[in-house]
């Protein structure tokens, strides 16, 4: 099973790693940095061992990755992972944005429920259960979303004591099951945007952006 260096190390950008399996131009590795489209969250983009990444797909435990036409990696190569750092400190961002925006909103008006998020390296959305534009609601909520990004205060990601697969989002009093990657203080996050978006009868989305 792949060792996800991206839960503990989500700034680390580049790793060594043994192709754990290679058929055709899809490889397993021991150990890698890349995240695969999981809990809403894009992948990373980057390469492995100089080839571009096509789709990164995890199964279970396992992460797949689909290199580019020409790869030509076999089981036990030592290959170089590398990804894209700015694109991944903007999901950071965003990821962490989406649950503190989603805390604040509950807070605020009570809690919703969640029917849906993606996380992009432009933009987080969050889809919820709600009655009536949230319109009007909303700029009360990036105001207090920005108060708190501007104290700054330390977030972490850790592994559940009773199930090490399933990983929580901490950052003071919200708390969330969460496997994807985030700053490790608020105050990275920088400045947020909200914006409404209505996808339903019943059903609201905020849309958040890095201002």
């Amino acid at each position: 099973m792949v060792e996800k260096l991206f839960r503990k190390e989500p700034y680390l950008g580049s790793c060594e790693s043994t192709v754990a399996s290679s058929e055709g131009r899809e490889v397993t590795l021991d150990k890698t940095v890349f995240f695969a489209f999981s809990g809403g969250q894009q992948s990373d983009s980057g390469t492995i061992g100089g080839f571009n990444v096509l789709e990164a797909r995890a199964e279970g435990p396992e992460i797949h990755y689909k290199l580019e036409e020409g790869a030509n990696i076999k089981e036990g190569d030592r290959v170089e992972v590398r990804i894209d750092m700015e694109k991944r400190k903007r999901i950071m961002c965003l990821h962490s944005a989406a649950h503190l925006v989603y805390g604040v909103f509950s807070k605020q008006y009570g809690p919703k429920k969640l029917i849906g998020s993606n996380v992009t390296g432009d933009k987080a959305r969050i889809d919820f259960e709600h009655p009536e534009s949230v319109s009007g609601l909303l700029p009360p909520v990036e105001e207090e979303a920005n108060r708190l990004i501007d104290e700054n205060p330390p977030a972490k990601t850790y592994p559940d004591e009773h199930n090490p697969d399933t990983w929580w989002w901490e950052c003071m009093d919200f708390k969330y099951p969460c496997g994807g990657t985030h700053v490790q203080s608020l105050g990275e996050i920088g400045k947020i945007k909200l914006k409404r978006k209505n996808i339903g009868s019943g059903k609201e989305r905020i849309e958040i952006t890095l201002a």
